[in-house]
């Protein structure tokens, strides 16, 4: 039986040589190469064409998401799990929107992460149960919403909350709204916690997925 070739990407040293150490020890997997942020996993990746890329979200230089967009363009066929401390809505919606085939965290048992990691490679969804619920409840809400007319983003939403929204959901972070729209960072989080508030909405991904449904975002927009 042929291993699971992996590359780990991650800016952690200690936590990088551990889950090495704990891969290498299963038959069923082989750590070839290692990266200590996103264009190091993006460059690794090309070269050794790993079977499954063990990615953490946020490195410095590159964060794991953006590396995942690119590495799935350059090599669709590859495996990618996100490995993270963080368990926002937000950054699950996003590593999945990117071609992440999980998402994990690092609190995860040794046991459960091997198991999902497997799955994963045969083409499963690498997700623990309690993540997984909390994006069928996330799925449920933009479900339940009542504005369904187009003409309610105009009524509901100031222009600049329309600004606001039409940035993220073309990909800018809050850092690049609040460049591109000459205000702070903090300014841009208060605008779209208005806008929540005003459409009923628990996440920044909910917003976004809402205003594309409903064709608020112009076609023109960068998906």
């Amino acid at each position: 039986m042929s291993k699971i070739r992996v590359l780990l990407a991650d800016d952690h040293h200690l936590f990088r040589d551990g889950l090495a150490r704990i891969l290498d020890s299963q038959i069923e997997f082989e750590v070839i190469g290692e990266a200590t942020n996103g264009l190091e996993a993006i460059s690794e990746a090309q070269r050794l064409n790993p079977d499954l890329i063990l990615m953490d979200v946020g490195m410095p230089i590159c964060d794991g998401l953006e590396a995942t967009q690119r590495i799935k363009k350059l090599l669709p066929g590859v495996t990618i799990v996100m490995l993270t401390v963080s368990d926002e809505n937000d950054k699950l919606f996003d590593a999945i929107r990117s071609g992440a085939q999980g998402y994990l965290l690092k609190s995860i048992r040794r046991q459960d992460m091997l198991t999902l990691l497997q799955g994963a490679v045969r083409g499963e969804a690498a997700i623990t149960p309690a993540l997984a619920g909390r994006m069928l409840e996330e799925f449920r809400k933009i479900d339940k919403l009542t504005l369904h007319n187009p003409e309610d983003f105009n009524q509901v939403l100031t222009e600049r909350e329309k600004e606001v929204l039409s940035l993220v959901a073309s990909g800018a972070s809050n850092k690049e709204t609040a460049e591109k729209l000459n205000i702070s960072v903090n300014t841009v989080k208060t605008h779209m916690h208005k806008i929540l508030d005003k459409l009923h909405l628990s996440s920044r991904h909910q917003a976004v997925s809402y205003a594309k449904r409903e064709g608020w975002i112009p076609p023109s927009r960068k998906e």
